[in-house]
């Protein structure tokens, strides 16, 4: 049990293979359990080409490829949180695989919210319903014999969650590398104090849990990196390690906020996203748009 009360077992050690997608600086996953063949995807990603409206799948290919070639059995696609910056590739991967498709029980939250940004009419369900699972907080599930735990990390956005593996735990946007810091915190629903307080509960896991990325953009022109430990996020992060207070990272993280630009591909990818990575219904002639709204984010 981890200072912060929640089941840890580091003596299970899932297998992790990466997946770097350079066009968004996404990291997705295949976590394959040790003790069979089965398996997670965490966070992967459906390309899109913005200003040709079109969409391939060429990384979701790649992850499928590993999959079939290692004949490992998918059980679950996790969304970390609803993504501001990829399309998610789950629902193509699941048409393929199979698997359940799960995300924080927040997610209500976000289609709340941009329900109304985007003018989504009342089809547009607003209870989770387009998932096969919503997770609490200190949820646990199976992937094969190993037991996974879930963890509400709110902050960057309301319906983030952070899920433990064995001795891996997939951090989503909550962390970055220790070079890198945390992830801002000034979308709709985001808050910079409790983004804080999620990243404490992190920290209360062992010192050796082993901590996956969703992001690196190779800070001060490093190569890509998305594997380090609570210790090292404990003692050398950037925005949070070395016992900064809460009120500094809050001071930080305001300002900070203030001088970043939209993600490119925020517009699809909220509107993809919380469909759990469905596109819009098409028209009465079946094509599909995407909206674009104006002074709205």
């Amino acid at each position: 049990m981890s200072g912060s009360n929640y089941p840890v077992d580091l003596s299970v050690k899932p297998e992790v293979k990466a997946f770097f997608d350079p066009a968004t600086n996404t990291i997705s996953y295949v976590v394959k359990d040790p003790s069979s063949s089965a398996c997670a995807v965490v966070d992967s990603v459906m390309d899109i080409d913005y200003a040709a409206g079109r969409i391939t799948y060429d990384h979701a290919d790649e992850i499928i490829a590993h999959i079939r070639d290692n004949e490992l059995e998918l059980e679950w696609l996790i969304e970390t949180h609803v993504h501001a910056d990829h399309l998610s590739g789950a629902p193509y991967i699941q048409k393929q695989l199979g698997g359940k498709l799960g995300i924080g029980e927040k997610i209500t939250v976000i289609q709340e919210t941009f329900g109304k940004i985007f003018n989504e009419g009342t089809e547009f369900q607003r209870d989770g319903s387009q998932f096969d699972m919503l997770f609490k907080d200190g949820d646990t599930y199976k992937i094969g014999e190993m037991t996974a735990m879930v963890m509400c990390t709110p902050g960057h956005t309301p319906a983030c969650m952070v899920h433990v593996m064995g001795n891996a735990t997939f951090t989503g946007d909550t962390l970055f590398m220790p070079d890198s810091g945390s992830a801002r915190a000034d979308f709709p629903g985001g808050d910079a104090a409790t983004l804080y307080d999620s990243i404490q509960k992190v920290l209360a896991l062992p010192d050796d849990m082993r901590l996956f990325m969703c992001h690196d953009y190779g800070q001060n022109g490093r190569e890509i990196q998305w594997e380090t430990t609570v210790g090292e996020e404990k003692e050398h992060n950037i925005h949070v390690g070395g016992g900064k207070s809460k009120e500094e990272f809050v001071k930080f993280r305001t300002e900070r906020d203030a001088q970043l630009a939209m993600p490119k591909l925020i517009i699809p990818s909220l509107q993809v996203n919380m469909r759990a990575g469905q596109l819009p219904p098409s028209d009465d002639t079946g094509r599909t748009f995407l909206k674009v709204p104006i002074n709205e984010l």
